[in-house]
């Protein structure tokens, strides 16, 4: 264990330039397919109009209960509870789209991403 040189990696012998390699192909990959996606919420619905206000009730319910009785279980479980439906809820309203790019820039963007991963897989590997 104390013979590891700085260019072994994953406790294997040799792939430094293979991890550094693979890991700025990654890196550059997933950017540029992360910069071509748009995320965009939607108006939250539950069973019916716009009815965000209506999911508050629980959480703010339970915050009131805490106020008045710090250690009230029941209290620390509807906050919890309602923060909870609260991110669900809005996690469950976010839309994800793909912007418009050219087949050239997409498959670029997949080959660095995918082929950094597999230099990074390679690198744990030992090396002659």
């Amino acid at each position: 264990m104390a013979d590891h040189r700085l260019r072994d990696v994953g406790g294997t012998p040799g792939g430094l330039g293979d991890f550094l390699i693979g890991f700025a192909m990654a890196c550059i990959g997933g950017y540029l397919l992360a910069n071509q996606v748009s995320v965009v919420g939607a108006y939250w619905s539950f069973y019916g109009g716009n009815t965000f206000g209506i999911t508050l009730i629980p959480m703010l319910f339970g915050i009131g209960l805490l106020f008045w009785n710090g250690r009230s279980l029941i209290g620390r479980l509807l906050t919890i509870a309602g923060a909870l439906f609260i991110l669900a809820g809005v996690i469950a309203n976010l839309h994800i789209y793909f912007q418009p790019t050219t087949l050239f820039n997409t498959l670029v963007m997949l080959i660095l991403l995918v082929g950094g991963l597999g230099l990074i897989a390679r690198a744990i590997r030992p090396h002659a």
